[in-house]
This record gives C-alpha cells, sequence and structure tokens, in this order.
C-alpha cells in the first residue's frame, strides 16, 4: 500500500466528526468531548477541507449529514470500535475462577483471607460459591472445590490435603465465666448444646467423659456448623467444630476451647481439580496460595487453641 493511499485525515477531526455524527449538535458535542463549540464547529470545517466535500448540511432546525457523511460516519465508527476492542484485548484483563466451597470453611476460614489473596494476585478475580452440594466442574462453570470428604472424589479429579480434622469442643469465655468448668460433669450438665448435621457430640462425649457424659441442660441443633459456632460465640451454648475453622476465633478470644477432649476424623478438607482444568495457571496458582494459607494456620493454630 502507498504512503499516499495510507494518508489519514487528522484523528482529532474524526473523532469529532464521529461524536458530532451522534448528536447532530454542536454543543453536545462539546459538551460530550470537553471542549468548546467554536472548537467543534472549527474541526468539523478543518476535516471537510480536508476531504474537500461537505459532511453536513447546516439547516435552522440544526445539523443534518449528508449522504457521504453518514456512510462516513457509519465507517469510521466502526473503525474505533475496533481500535477500542483491539486496546482492550491488549490490556490484561483479571481471571476469572470459581470456587466452591462448604459455607463454613466460606465464612470461617477462606473469607477472612480473601485481601491476603487479592493483594498477592491481583490478575485474578474469585467468584465463591459456598454450597455443600457437589460441584460439577462441567455444568456448574467451577474450576475448582475445597471439599470435606476422602478421595477419590470422581474420575477426571485431582485432591490434595488441605488440612486434616480434629474436632474440638468451643464455647465463649462470657459463658464459661458463668456457668463454670465444663470438664466437671456437674457443670457440664448445664450447658446446653450446639449441634450440627455432622453430629459429632456423642462420640466426642465419649471421648471427653469415659466415666459417662452427664445429660446436657437443652440440645440446640442447626444444619450448618458455622451457625452453631455463631451460637457458641453469642453464649448460647457449647458446640463441636474443626480446630481448623475456629482457630482464628480462639486467638482473637471469641471462642475458648473448653475441654481438652479431641476427635479426629478421617475426613479432611481437600482442594480437589480436574485433570485438565481449563485455566491451568490461575488454577495452580490459587491452589499452592490455599495450600500456603493453610500451612501457615497450621503452624499457629495449636500453640493458640490450648484448653481454657
Amino acid at each position: 500500500m502507498s504512503s499516499s493511499s495510507r494518508r489519514l485525515p487528522p484523528l482529532n477531526g474524526l473523532r469529532v466528526f464521529e461524536v458530532v455524527s451522534r448528536h447532530l449538535n454542536f454543543r453536545l458535542a462539546a459538551e460530550e468531548i470537553g471542549v468548546t463549540q467554536g472548537a467543534v464547529a472549527q474541526l468539523i470545517r478543518g476535516l471537510e477541507a480536508e476531504l474537500g466535500l461537505k459532511l453536513f448540511l447546516r439547516r435552522p432546525q440544526g445539523l443534518e449529514p449528508t449522504e457521504a457523511g453518514q456512510q462516513y460516519a457509519a465507517k469510521i465508527r466502526r473503525a474505533f470500535d475496533l481500535i477500542a476492542e483491539a486496546t482492550r484485548d491488549l490490556r490484561a484483563e483479571p481471571q476469572r475462577l470459581t470456587i466452591s466451597v462448604t459455607p463454613s470453611l466460606a465464612s470461617r476460614w477462606l473469607i477472612p483471607r480473601l485481601p491476603d489473596f487479592t493483594a498477592a494476585h491481583p490478575t485474578i478475580d474469585l467468584r465463591i460459591v459456598a454450597t455443600d452440594r457437589l460441584s460439577n466442574f462441567e455444568t456448574d462453570d467451577v474450576d475448582l472445590a475445597v471439599r470435606l470428604g476422602h478421595p477419590p472424589f470422581g474420575p477426571g479429579l485431582t485432591a490434595e490435603l488441605l488440612h486434616e480434622q480434629t474436632i474440638i469442643a468451643i464455647g465463649s469465655p462470657l459463658l464459661v465465666e458463668k456457668l463454670g468448668d465444663p470438664g466437671d460433669p456437674r457443670n457440664f450438665a448445664r450447658y446446653p448444646l450446639l449441634h450440627d448435621a455432622h453430629d459429632f457430640w456423642p462420640a466426642f462425649l465419649g471421648k471427653a467423659f469415659p466415666g459417662g457424659a452427664p445429660a446436657s441442660a437443652q440440645n440446640v441443633r442447626f444444619n450448618q456448623t458455622s451457625l452453631a459456632v455463631e451460637a457458641a460465640i453469642a453464649g448460647q451454648g457449647l458446640a463441636l467444630a474443626s480446630l481448623f475453622l475456629v482457630a482464628d476465633d480462639i486467638a482473637s478470644g471469641r471462642l475458648a476451647r473448653v475441654l481438652p477432649a479431641e476427635l479426629p476424623v478421617e475426613a479432611g478438607f481437600h482442594i480437589v481439580t480436574p485433570r485438565k482444568p481449563r485455566h491451568p495457571g490461575p488454577v495452580e496458582e490459587v491452589c499452592r496460595w490455599l495450600a500456603e494459607a493453610a500451612a501457615g494456620h497450621r503452624s499457629s493454630s495449636r500453640s493458640d487453641a490450648s484448653p481454657a
């Protein structure tokens, strides 16, 4: 292509022409661009002189595009759209990933750590789906999941242990101060027990009171561990939860570990991903961050969670 055939009119004039062709009004075009009305009129006159033809007819009722101006405006608008699209493609767009986690893990562990993740990985946008339902990586648009259980979780999936489960008894320090040490069977009988869907209390009490557990004052049942934990924080009774999920609350003083007994559970928290993820690089980064966050959590949770 010769240099003469590629000679373009001034881009400022083309930009103003595109805006004027939409508004058919110099004043409105000037307001959109942020220049004076006189500058808009001057640029249009300059473009018409450059092209050697009229783009608009000046009528008493306003501007009217000529046939040439109408055709030129459509093509110039497409050209600017192409420039905008090319610019968007050039800039790094955040990679969007969807992670499926249980509601309790989301509220008690993952969400408090998200600011650390976004600071370390600004180009990855995480979408959090909190559900107990098993995710279908193909139909649910999920890139990775954290699930409680035993691998394998399904064909074509990989599983990495994020954290083991150790169940402990927790309660509000203020409630313990009011009702006394729950390790004393006479005091324990005064505490309401907060249950969740896992129903670990019978097995846990067998460990905590080998000679026979005292009957509790009341039983309250929730379908989510996170709800039982919130009720315990509010001083409504004693709950059972994985140390992994409540270590932050214990460290902050919102909860206390009220009995020395522990109930190890074989089912652990696992990071589950397809063997062939759609976005392998970002998925690997998220998995690595989850593993590092859990490792740091393990190193501090034991020292912070000694029984009250």
